[in-house]
Order: C-alpha cells, then structure tokens, then sequence
C-alpha cells in the first residue's frame, strides 16, 4: 500500500486491545494491520502533560529512524473514527521466543543471557530476571536510554522470528527529568560499540537539522533540550550508565 494512504485512507476499527491503561485498538487500513490509540482516550498522568502520549510515540519513532535500527515499527499521527490519534503498523511477534524473561536462577543460561536482577517466587525458589545478550536489544537499550523511557517492560518488547527486536509503547517518553526505567540493565558499565556511537552521533546531528524541527512540533522545548543533553552525556561518557536518581530502577509490573 503506498505510504501516503496510511494516512489518508480510512481506519477501521476491528478490535481492542483491553490490557493497555490507555484506549488501544486494532484496526486495517485497506491490508495493513495497525495500533490506534486516540489522544482521546488517553489516560491523565500526575508527571506527563495531558494529551501527549501519542506524539511522544512518534518521536521515538522519529528518534529509531534517525539512529537506523529500526527500534521501532512504523508510526505516524492521523485522524481515526475516534480523533486524531498514534497509528503504528503491526508486527506478529513469534511466540516461540522471549527476549526477555524470569527464569530459576539455577537454569540460567551461562551464555547468551544477561541478569538483570534476583528474588523469590511464592514457594521460595530463587528467581531471576534475565534478558538475552544480543546486538538488537543492545540497541534497544541505547535507543532507552536516549529517549528517556520510563516504562520499557518485558511485553514491550516484541521478538520477530527473524531475530529482529522491535520496541513498543513508547508514551512515557522524552521526559526532561531523568525518568528511565527499564528490564533491559545487563549491559551496565560497559563500552558502547562503534555502532551504537555512531548512531548517537545520526541523532546529535539530526536534532541540528530536520530531526529537530520535527520533533518541535511534538516536544516542549525543554524536552529537546534534555534530549540533546542525554545525547551529548552519553557520547561522552562512552559506556551504558547505572541506574540514577529517586526513581525505581525497573517499571513495575516486570511485564
């Protein structure tokens, strides 16, 4: 289908995703499948301005664009049968993988998986949150990071059979305070690569140009700012941070 009909064409409502805090439907524009959700249909939150969660979707689309890992599926604004609202194409994600997982600790792998932290089930045994060490998380984290996400969770995470990892729900965003919370910490302290350098520097760029001037029709000033000087902190200091500041370190729930 040719882009411009994504948003032109009409949006039909075929379903509901009724575990999100915030109204989310499925729907079909001519034969894609897509994510709505209606500003509308927001829910208010104490530390986000009303009615922004769908733009800051966007951005972070606009930020996964300019670093070009594709972090983020396709996601555009567009009026829907309930306003304008965040459209973003759907991704089938393979049930057979998890990127992302709470695993008894004595069946940890000892290669290719990543604690993130320990604790107890109901009986007592000894858990542990895992997540896969692969470059496409990695990425993901560095896309986290720059964006400042406040709710990265293990089921927003979606691992395509082809290895891909795309990220999702990215609403809690762009904060000019340090908001990051994240299941994706196992790389802590260590360097970044010539990639993930590379794609910092795509951003830094990019917000000097036309990602700048995008993102002021979706971000406050002082949000830009803050994004501009998460950017420049990070290409400084080279190496994935610790967790910081009064807020919990991990979103809760885990998923």
């Amino acid at each position: 289908m040719p882009a411009t009909d994504l948003v032109t064409a009409e949006l039909t409502l075929t379903g509901r995703l009724t575990t999100a805090s915030n109204a989310t439907f499925l729907g079909t524009i001519g034969d894609a499948v897509v994510v709505y959700k209606p500003v509308a249909g927001e829910a208010p939150l104490w530390d986000f301005p009303d009615g922004a969660l769908a733009y800051r979707e966007v951005a972070a689309y606009l930020i996964s664009e300019a670093l070009g890992w594709s972090v983020v599926p396709r996601t555009w604004l567009r009026d829907g049968p309930l306003g304008e609202g965040m459209v973003q194409l759907w991704q089938e994600q393979d049930p057979a993988q998890r990127a992302v997982d709470l695993v008894p600790t004595a069946d940890l792998p000892g290669s290719g998986w990543r604690s993130v932290l320990e604790g107890e089930d109901q009986s007592g045994q000894s858990i542990t949150l895992a997540h896969e060490d692969t470059p496409a998380l990695r990425r993901m984290a560095v896309f986290d990071l720059i964006v400042n996400n406040a709710d990265r969770k293990g089921d927003h995470i979606l691992a395509m059979a082809d290895g891909h990892r795309y990220g999702v729900d990215h609403g809690l965003t762009f904060h000019h305070e340090h908001k990051l919370r994240t299941v994706l910490w196992g790389w802590l302290g260590e360097a970044l690569t010539d990639e993930e350098r590379d794609g910092i520097d795509r951003v830094g760029d990019g917000l000097r140009g036309e990602l700048g001037r995008d993102l002021a029709e979706l971000l406050s000033a002082d949000e830009i700012a803050a994004l501009i000087a998460r950017c420049a902190q990070l290409r400084a200091s080279g190496r994935f941070p610790a967790p910081s500041g009064e807020m919990p370190a991990v979103p809760w729930p885990l998923f």
